[in-house]
C-alpha cells in the first residue's frame, strides 16, 4: 500500500471518530513529509530504516510507513475494522447522496487544503462532487473570504478541476445572512459561485420578528441556494449549548420553497439543527433539503450520516435531497 494514503488514510479515521486533533495532525503531517520524497529518497529510508529520522515522523507514524510496504497496515486495518457505520438505518438515503454542499478548507477555518479534502471526498466516500463553502468576509475569528481571496481561490478551484483527476470542485461560500437580511459578498461574485449557502452568524438572539424579515430577505436573494443550520443552536460539545434562534419557521421555509432554496439538514454532531420539528414543518410545506457536513476537515466528510439518520427518520426522500441529484441537474437548478 502507498505509505502516503495508508497514513491520510488512518487520519480520516481518526477524525471520523472525534480524536484529538493533535493525533490526526501527526498522521497528516507524516504523510506530506513522505509525499514530498521523491523515489529515490524513499527507497532509501525504507532500505535503511531510517523513517524515524524524518521531521515528524515518529515510531507510531514510522510503523505505519513500514507496514505499508507489505500489505495494509496493522494500525489502519484495526481503525478498519472498528469504525462502527454513520447513520446506521438511513442506507437508502446514504447511498443516494452523490456530493456535500458545504464544507471549509483551510482557506477559512478548515484545517486542511481543497486537494486534500477533494482527495478524501473521492476516494473514502465516493463523492461524485464537492462544494467548497469557505466563510465570507465579516467573519474575521473564521478568516473569512474578502472578494480578491475569494476570486484567487476560485483559481485554484478551475486549476484542480482541469486536472481531470477525481470529484469535481463546485466553487462556492457559506455567506453571512447581516443584521438587515443583506449578503456579506459581492453580487457579482454570487452570482458566479456554483452553490451558496447563506448562515446567520452574528446577533443570534435578535427578537423573533427582525429575525424572521432577516431570514426571508436572504433566502429570497436569487443567488441564494441553501439556508444553512437555520436556528444556530449547538445541543453538545466543546463550544458549549446555545439556544435556538426564534423566528417564523413557516414564513421562512415557504420562501425557501417559492425561491428555490433548500432547506440544510447540518450533520455536525453539536448542531443537529434544524430540530426535528422544523424538518416535520419544512417537508410538509415542500421545501426542498440539503444534507451537509458543514466538514471543517477531512475525517468529518463521514458525518453525512448523521444527517441522512434524521431525514429518514423525519421521512424524507431522497428525491427531495439536492445533493442526490447529478452535477448537471444540481447546477441547473442553482443556476451555477
Amino acid at each position: 500500500m502507498d505509505p502516503v494514503s495508508a497514513l491520510r488514510e488512518v487520519a480520516f479515521w481518526l477524525e471520523r471518530e472525534h480524536a484529538k486533533t493533535y493525533r490526526v495532525q501527526a498522521y497528516r503531517h507524516a504523510a506530506d513529509v513522505v509525499e514530498a520524497l521523491d523515489e529515490t529518497q524513499r527507497e532509501h529510508r525504507r532500505r535503511t530504516d531510517t523513517w524515524s529520522e524524518l521531521p515528524g515522523i515518529g515510531p507510531k507514524t514510522a510503523a505505519v510507513i513500514r507496514e505499508s510496504y507489505d500489505g495494509i497496515p496493522g494500525y489502519l486495518q484495526e481503525l478498519r475494522d472498528a469504525a462502527e457505520p454513520i447513520g446506521r438505518g438511513a442506507d437508502d438515503l446514504c447511498t443516494t447522496l452523490r456530493g456535500d454542499l458545504h464544507t471549509h478548507s483551510d482557506w477559512s477555518d478548515g484545517g486542511s487544503p481543497i486537494e486534500e479534502m477533494a482527495r478524501a471526498a473521492e476516494a473514502m466516500l465516493g463523492h461524485e462532487y464537492l462544494a467548497v463553502t469557505d466563510h465570507s468576509p465579516r467573519l474575521t475569528v473564521a478568516n473569512g473570504l474578502s472578494p480578491e481571496r475569494l476570486r484567487t481561490q476560485l483559481g485554484v478551484i478551475a486549476e484542480l478541476n482541469a486536472s481531470g483527476n477525481g470529484v469535481r470542485i463546485l466553487t462556492g461560500i457559506e455567506v453571512d445572512i447581516l443584521e438587515d437580511g443583506s449578503l456579506d459578498q459581492d453580487d457579482d461574485l454570487l452570482a458566479e459561485l456554483d452553490i451558496v449557502v447563506a448562515s446567520v452568524h452574528s446577533k443570534l438572539r435578535a427578537e423573533k420578528s427582525a429575525m424572521t424579515r432577516r431570514m426571508v430577505r436572504a433566502v429570497t436573494n436569487p443567488h441564494v441556494d441553501v439556508l444553512g443550520h437555520c436556528t444556530g443552536r449547538l445541543v453538545t460539545g466543546g463550544r458549549g449549548q446555545r439556544p435556538e434562534s426564534t423566528f417564523d419557521a413557516e414564513k421562512v421555509f415557504s420562501a425557501c420553497r417559492d425561491h428555490g432554496t433548500a432547506v440544510e439538514i447540518n450533520c455536525r454532531p453539536e448542531r443537529r439543527d434544524p430540530p426535528s420539528r422544523m424538518i416535520d414543518l419544512a417537508l410538509r410545506l415542500g421545501c426542498r433539503f440539503a444534507i451537509d457536513t458543514d466538514a471543517h476537515a477531512p475525517g468529518q466528510l463521514d458525518w453525512l450520516g448523521y444527517g441522512c439518520e434524521r431525514a429518514a427518520e423525519r421521512g424524507v426522500e431522497p428525491e427531495d435531497v439536492i445533493n442526490t441529484w447529478p452535477v448537471e441537474e444540481l447546477l441547473a437548478w442553482t443556476g451555477g
